[in-house]
């Protein structure tokens, strides 16, 4: 399948070197805000250099260019044996080519074999759909970033956070207090409410998918969202931990069932270089369009 791996290269490839729209635009509205001649206008001023030359020359965005994380929405009848065969080709070259920093090691011996390809390296996530249409997402999250995610179970009472959504808000601050600007912030944050120690880390890294300037379906939730953007700005945290008005530059809710004993808030944190793209395939693996 050479025209998917062309393919998957080419969204890997965009995917570390350039940001998204939605995000950019985010980033230069941040820097805007900032007060002139400070150092969180300085922050907000590299980090647009940055893209800009990362772009240009189509290089990786961050030398850690994260774990790979593919979203898959496919018909009923697709390979997804050869698709994950691939991708892992695809990373492979990615590596070789430089798209990719070698950048996954064995766990216990701290080995890298340069490849990036190893259990759980790339990560595949496969969603059925009745559409013809192949969509594939990919993400690359940084492990600054990865660091300071943050799971809470309510109640918490150190936190005076009771079962409801007053006290995820609380959950979801501390989140942003516990960082302090660590995970190369200005940041975007992923959240789940409910769900399970496992599926709620996961949903939550899937509200990263969603671009930052679209509205929550669901008006508290969206609410919410406003909420802990709007107070989180308020903080003095400001990029990298620097000071100012830009901590967050955007919030992200979704919501899974759960037992009655559990009450988990998972919160993903993304970093600035919020590296996500995504592009539909036709049925022999040419992208027909970006999504982002």
């Amino acid at each position: 399948m050479t025209n998917l791996q062309d393919s998957l290269l080419e969204l890997i490839r965009r995917t570390s070197a350039e940001i998204p729209d939605d995000v950019h635009r985010a980033i230069l509205n941040a820097l805007e805000q900032e007060k002139k001649g400070t150092i969180a206008e300085s922050a907000m001023k590299i980090i647009d250099q940055n893209i800009a030359l990362a772009k240009n020359k189509s290089q990786p965005i961050c030398q850690d260019t994260g774990s790979i994380l593919f979203y898959v929405d496919c018909p009923a009848n697709f390979d997804q044996l050869t698709f994950a065969d691939t991708a892992r080709e695809a990373v492979k070259l990615a590596t070789k080519k430089g798209y990719l920093r070698q950048n996954s090691v064995d766990s216990l011996t701290g080995r890298n074999d340069g490849t990036n390809v190893g259990p759980g390296s790339p990560t595949l996530h496969f969603h059925q759909h009745r559409s013809p249409e192949i969509t594939v997402r990919l993400m690359l999250k940084g492990g600054g970033c990865e660091n300071v995610g943050a799971q809470y179970s309510l109640p918490d009472e150190r936190l005076k956070a009771n079962r409801d959504l007053d006290g995820c808000r609380k959950a979801i601050l501390d989140a942003v207090v516990q960082a302090q600007g660590k995970g190369c912030g200005p940041g975007v944050l992923g959240i789940c409410i409910g769900g399970d120690r496992a599926t709620g880390y996961e949903f939550s890294k899937q509200q990263l998918l969603r671009p930052l300037d679209d509205r929550n379906p669901d008006p508290k939730l969206q609410e919410l969202e406003d909420d802990i953007v709007q107070t989180a700005n308020k903080l003095g945290i400001g990029p990298m931990g620097f000071g100012g008005k830009t901590t967050l530059l955007g919030a992200k809710i979704g919501v899974l069932n759960r037992l009655p004993a559990s009450y988990f808030v998972s919160i993903s944190y993304m970093c600035w270089a919020f590296r996500r793209q995504g592009v539909v395939l036709d049925s022999n693996g040419n992208i027909q369009r970006w999504l982002y």
